[in-house]
């Protein structure tokens, strides 16, 4: 990271070189750009002599096209902004500081690539509809209220699945949806990482058949070390 007010690495960073969607606000704009945002805004300290700066812009340009609509993302030039700097406690570029609701509720200073903004971010975006993130399920399967329900194919299946699960191959799910509201507990719906499951419980939301589903599917179950039933050998 770069000490402010240290030896920078030339210019053309942040503002300058390869044009950017992530725009610059200033200290007079940043209160309605930031504080007064109905989105969280993700502010990135930068400055252009910095060259961590340069080297972290393609992660945060990449995150800022994936956040579209979900998030703000901008950028402060701390030696265009040494007030703000200053109040926020910026000693070092880059540092992101995530906004939310008219206050500071996350930062990190250094290199960091998109998944670890990602990570910041998701505890203040929207959850779709029906969604359950592993943890949610595990409990609630616990407690016997529902039922997972394996759209993957039945070799998958077959190797490991979340226990109690039963299987209902995706291409075969919505001519079995009487079945499916048949089970003895809520049905859950998931696949390998939970984007067609996703797609599949809004599809069924739209025709008044509303089911919940895994958020990440089988790979965050996993991911959680969560218990997995898996095929004899």
């Amino acid at each position: 990271m770069t000490m402010l007010g240290g030896p920078g690495a030339g210019k053309g960073a942040g503002n300058k070189g390869a044009a950017s969607a992530i725009p610059f606000v200033t200290e007079r704009d940043f209160e309605n750009a930031v504080l007064r945002n109905e989105l969280p805004v993700m502010v990135e300290f930068t400055s252009e002599r910095s060259q961590q700066c340069r080297q972290v812009a393609p992660e945060v340009e990449a995150f800022a096209r994936e956040m579209e609509g979900k998030v703000g993302v901008v950028r402060v030039d701390v030696e265009k902004a040494p007030v703000l700097a200053r109040e926020l406690r910026v000693q070092s570029v880059p540092m992101f500081v995530l906004f939310a609701e008219q206050r500071i509720v996350d930062g990190v200073v250094g290199i960091v690539g998109k998944k670890k903004l990602r990570e910041m971010v998701e505890p203040f975006l929207p959850r779709a509809a029906g969604a359950l993130k592993a943890p949610e399920l595990a409990q609630l399967l616990k407690e016997g209220a529902v039922v997972p329900v394996d759209t993957r194919d039945v070799p998958a299946f077959g190797r490991a699945h979340i226990p109690g699960a039963i299987n209902m191959p995706f291409e075969t799910i919505e001519g079995r949806l009487a079945e499916l509201h048949m089970l003895t507990g809520q049905p859950v719906v998931y696949c390998r990482a939970g984007d067609k499951t996703k797609e599949l419980a809004a599809t069924l939301a739209e025709q008044g058949v509303p089911v919940a589903f895994l958020e990440g599917g089988f790979l965050a179950w996993e991911s959680e070390g969560l218990p997995i039933e898996r095929a004899a050998r």
